[in-house]
Parts: C-alpha cells; sequence; structure tokens
C-alpha cells in the first residue's frame, strides 16, 4: 500500500492545504466534491498541484507536519519545482 503527502490549491499561488492518505484520487475527489473538510470547501481548494509517495504512513504524516511547517514562499518553490504551470494533477488518476 502507499501513502501521499498532498498539497491543493485554490488557484495558483492561492489558499493552500496539506495533507495525507492512502488513496489520493478518492481523497482529491472528496476535496473537489467538498465532502469532509470544512476548510477546502470553504475556501475553494480542490486542485492538486503536488504529492510525494510513501510506503510508510509514519514517514507520509512527517513529511505533512514537516512541510505544514514551511514558511509560504517554500510550499510554492516546491510546487513550482514539481508542477510548474500549477496543472490540476487529479487529471492523471481520473481521466
Amino acid at each position: 500500500m502507499f501513502y501521499f503527502m498532498y498539497i491543493l490549491a485554490s488557484k495558483p499561488r492561492g489558499t493552500l492545504y496539506t495533507g495525507v492518505t492512502n488513496d489520493l484520487a478518492r481523497r482529491v475527489y472528496e476535496h473537489k466534491n467538498k465532502i469532509g473538510c470544512r476548510f477546502t470547501a470553504q475556501y475553494g481548494i480542490s486542485k492538486l498541484v503536488y504529492f510525494e509517495e510513501f510506503r510508510d504512513i509514519n514517514d507520509a504524516i512527517r513529511r505533512e507536519k514537516q512541510v505544514k511547517r514551511w514558511r509560504r514562499d517554500w510550499k510554492i518553490d516546491a510546487i513550482e519545482g514539481f508542477n510548474p504551470k500549477w496543472d490540476d494533477l487529479y487529471l492523471r488518476f481520473n481521466h
């Protein structure tokens, strides 16, 4: 089984949300449909712009906590290094 640390955005350089899941496609679907997270629903955060894959849930959680402590510009740099156009990567999982 794989685990994911992911970052969602409302738009390029918009409001960001960082989370962890064992089913990235399902969890992003839930965010897109405003299921299970008031913060992302309230701020329209549903665009998958960054993710990392882990084999151990503890590593994914540790990484999430680390990224949540990052300054905003560090998160933006990571996203733009991974996904320069801020494409919605959810389409990779559901096309």
